[in-house]
């Protein structure tokens, strides 16, 4: 090798690198799981996380900054060694990080990588992150809003929020792709059906019969035939008919065992996340527990107009778009008002099996 193609080597290979922290802070997942070989690793012991292949390193990349407040990555040149057609170095990176569930610090990383030449450029065979220093006390700054959402392009900065008609627009073939690759990368089982009367035949199939099913307060439920299925066809052990039964002042304490923990929940959600979180709201917040954990397994099923971008568009289609909606119901059946008293965000099942996302590509519900 002569000397110029060592420092055209050397020169892509720090634009590699550039490139990654680029696509990292303008949280744009494909364009860094692009940076990879095709099998190419991400590896992130002190997390811990391990990604393998570009999929995976997109998906999961995708469910991390879902859960960002705001990141900022800061990466400075270390070493190159050039071996042929392949290479090793380091990174070194300053970190700034805050979750939306109030985690956060300061830290200081390497990066440890392999390099490989592809027919389309140098490309990252693997990036190892280490963490060598890291302080978690509070931090003093915020972020522009626009900064935690998905901004790709200077345009995507300044563009005007989407109109809350829009939420009621079924999402794309590629958009539920996004996000039953995301779910699957989080521990849930995730499928994509075409119509509410597939997921009525999935759900009989995935709950057997005489187990204990709690059924959520959903309109895709009832739409769909799934809440009459469960609760008045005789199949199973319904949990709501029997609440509904129950003095709610003299057997509070028996309601709220009976919903917190059942065998199954089938529920619908507010919202699912392309990066992979489901986002649910409640006025009282008694069906949450069971979603939460509580339920020993639980089926969400979804209309295609749920489907949202990233976790910040989620919380907006529940202020926005759901609350008026179901606000509206329940002064027309309970004669009051209701309101996001609670809200919960599942970004991940850490029970592999446990929960399972019915994905579909008509819209139902709200």
């Amino acid at each position: 090798m002569n000397d110029f193609q060592a420092i055209a080597d050397r020169v892509e290979i720090e634009a590699l690198r550039g490139e990654f922290t680029d696509a990292a802070m303008m949280r744009d997942r494909p364009r860094l799981a692009s940076l990879f070989t095709p099998d190419g690793a991400l590896r992130m012991p002190d997390i811990p996380v391990e990604q393998v292949g570009r999929e995976e390193i997109r998906a999961g990349g995708e469910l991390l900054q879902s859960q960002w407040d705001f990141f900022v990555q800061t990466t400075h040149p270390g070493t190159i060694l050039l071996d042929g057609d392949t290479a090793t170095g380091r990174a070194y990176l300053q970190e700034l990080a805050r979750t939306l569930d109030g985690r956060q610090g300061l830290n200081y990383a390497v990066y440890h990588d392999r390099y490989q030449r592809t027919a389309e450029g140098w490309k990252f065979a693997e990036r190892v992150y280490e963490v060598r220093y890291l302080d978690t006390s509070p931090l003093a700054g915020t972020a522009p809003h626009a900064a935690r959402g998905s901004v790709t392009s200077p345009a995507a900065a300044t563009a005007t929020p989407a109109p809350a008609a829009s939420f009621a627009d079924p999402a794309s073939a590629g958009q539920m792709e996004r996000a039953a690759a995301a779910l699957r990368a989080g521990g849930f089982a995730a499928e994509i059906l075409d119509d509410a009367a597939a997921a009525r035949v999935r759900v009989k199939e995935l709950v057997p019969e005489g187990a204990g099913v709690l059924t959520g307060a959903s309109e895709t439920l009832r739409l769909s035939g799934i809440e009459e299925d469960i609760n008045g066809g005789g199949q199973y052990d319904a949990i709501r008919p029997r609440v509904l039964a129950i003095d709610r002042a003299a057997g509070a304490d028996e309601i709220r065992r009976l919903v917190a923990c059942p065998e199954f929940v089938v529920n619908s959600v507010a919202a699912v996340t392309e990066t992979g979180s489901l986002v649910l709201a409640s006025g009282s917040g008694s069906q949450l527990p069971a979603n939460a954990g509580g339920a020993a397994h639980a089926v969400w099923i979804i209309g295609a107009q749920k489907v949202v971008p990233d976790l910040n568009t989620a919380l907006r289609r529940v202020e926005e778009y759901a609350l008026p909606l179901e606000n509206a119901r329940a002064q027309a059946v309970y004669g009051m008002p209701s309101a996001v008293n609670r809200l919960l965000i599942l970004n991940a099942e850490p029970r592999p099996g446990r929960g399972t996302v019915l994905l579909l590509r008509e819209a139902i519900g709200y």
